[in-house]
């Protein structure tokens, strides 16, 4: 045993909730301790590994760079520790039992009765989370923004508890004590439902541009900052701008905007329509990977295409991707289409319905699915590193998704000018999100402008754009990753000697790293 093997089992031990959905057995009979007294001793100890493992000599190369890896993930959450979630978002508890609850039964590791019993006492254990939660915000620091969107994702969780969850037990009787230790804990949200409508926030969501410089620096290991990052995406939107011009010309139109306008208009007819046209999709994109040999798939992989679940229905309005458990031996993964919450309008279902037009699936599919984030995370899952199945960034995780979706075009998948403008705009909209990522958090736009841009600057409709801002909000730094980590991605790739397929399957392999690290292990010094 190391000393990172010794960290790596902490860390599990500490986070029982991502050690289950890692894959690691004997950890899913808790959610983990929320308490004040909890997320203090996590930051203290922490601290204290960073410090020993910041002095530690690893043996090889691989060895260095999970090192670096570990080092760049505890850097990150040391420097978080200063604008601590846990004290000014529901997020952290919510997404905790939601993601403990759901994804078990969604990828069915286990036998229904094992299943059912970890269930049975992780909901015994929500009451204390909540409780925890109600005790931990602090008014002084929590964003109303931020409250409002637990509150409308918390007020979800009877419905997925209580029905939604115990549909998927075949067994009756299972299903009948599932369906007895969710009420308790539906109890417990109806409580924190009426807590947080009364609840008073008077902090911000905007980070600033101390700490997102900080963590780009130390934890994405970027080299630069919030400014320089804001600089980049403005030049990144103006020669896509010019390209697309040039598209929508050959459509007919003198305005990509008004082009993409247009094609939006040929979307499915209903929601159910919508998924099964991206199923078609992801398996048209599969047999051109294959068939075009851009990398290898591993043995048993299987990507399912599904209604987005109920309870990220108010919080995510576009397409996402749930991996296989890394530590674990499935392949399988499940591309969500986003499903539009209970209750939405038919004006409200069109414009979901128009942002995922015919012309965008394509880029969708390949981004969410072959060979994006599916392909990647099944064929990392065989990696031999356990540090790089555990810790992964957005930087390169969402950048390959971005990146293969330019090797797919470079390859001819896109091959009418309908699908090659979308997937120009595809990435647009990730030069937007750098833009309006780094200006929300450093305070050079307000939630309004940041609206506006995006319905302008992207083809987004003024409700998606509405949701989208509110990502960002919640979710600093994370919205400029997708277009930045596939700029680093391609330098790298220009670098490296050796043929497309051997280099994806090389760099797709060793993790879901920081860039710097990614170049380290495909491109020895």
């Amino acid at each position: 045993m190391t000393l990172l093997d010794d960290f790596l089992d902490w860390y599990l031990a500490e986070h029982p909730i991502s050690a289950t959905l890692l894959g690691a057995d004997g950890h899913d009979r808790t959610l983990g301790d929320f308490t004040e007294a909890g997320f203090t001793a996590r930051e203290r100890a922490e601290e204290e590994w960073l410090r020993r493992l910041a002095e530690y000599a690893p043996a090889s190369l691989d060895d260095e760079i999970d090192r670096d890896l570990v080092l760049s993930h505890l850097r990150g959450v040391v420097a978080e520790a200063r604008w601590p979630e846990w004290r000014r978002d529901p997020a952290p508890y919510l997404g905790a039992i939601f993601g403990s609850m759901f994804a078990p039964f969604q990828q069915r590791l286990k036998p229904e009765a094992d299943l059912v019993d970890a269930a049975v006492a992780r909901l015994a254990d929500v009451p204390a989370v909540l409780a925890a939660c109600r005790e931990n915000l602090d008014p002084g620091l929590a964003s109303d923004l931020l409250v409002r969107r637990g509150l409308d994702q918390a007020r979800t969780a009877r419905p997925f508890l209580t029905a939604t969850l115990p549909a998927g037990v075949a067994d009756e009787g299972l299903r009948a004590r599932l369906i007895r230790a969710a009420e308790p804990a539906a109890e417990a949200f109806d409580e924190l439902v009426t807590f947080l409508e009364g609840f008073e926030a008077g902090g911000t969501w905007r980070m600033g541009e101390e700490l997102y410089s900080t963590l780009l620096r130390e934890r994405e290991l970027l080299g630069y900052g919030a400014s320089e990052l804001h600089e980049k995406g403005l030049k990144a939107w103006d020669e896509l701008d010019v390209r697309m011009r040039e598209v929508a010309g050959r459509l007919g139109d003198t305005e990509w905007r008004a082009a993409m306008e247009s094609l939006m208009d040929d979307h499915p007819p209903t929601l159910e329509a919508m998924r099964a046209e991206y199923e078609a999709e992801t398996f048209r994109a599969r047999d051109f990977a294959r068939d075009r040999g851009l990398v290898t798939f591993p043995e048993g992989e299987d990507c399912r295409v599904l209604p987005s679940p109920e309870f990220q229905r108010p919080l995510i309005a576009v397409a996402n991707y749930l991996a296989p458990p890394p530590l674990s031996t499935s392949r399988a993964g499940v591309f969500f289409v986003p499903f539009t919450p209970d209750g939405y309008t038919d004006e409200q279902v069109r414009q979901r319905l128009r942002t995922n037009s015919r012309a965008q699936m394509p880029s969708i599919a390949v981004h969410e699915a072959y060979p994006g984030h599916h392909w990647h995370l099944a064929w990392m899952a065989g990696s031999p590193r356990k540090a790089r199945k555990i810790f992964r960034t957005p930087y390169f995780v969402e950048g390959w998704a971005l990146y293969v979706e330019k090797v797919m075009h470079e390859q001819g998948y896109f091959d009418t000018p309908q699908t090659e403008l979308a997937h120009l705009d595809c990435r647009i909209f990730r030069a937007a999100r750098i833009v309006v990522d780094t200006a929300l958090h450093c305070g050079d736009m307000t939630i309004p402008q940041a609206e506006e841009f995006m319905a302008t600057k992207a083809s987004l409709s003024p409700g998606t754009a509405a949701a989208e801002v509110g990502r960002y909000c919640a979710w600093p730094t994370q919205a400029p990753s997708y277009l930045t980590g596939a700029l680093e991605i391609e330098r790298i790739r220009d670098d490296y000697r050796g043929d497309l397929r051997s280099f994806h399957d090389a760099i797709a392999g060793s993790g879901g790293l920081p860039l710097g690290l990614a170049r380290k292990a495909v491109i020895p010094a």
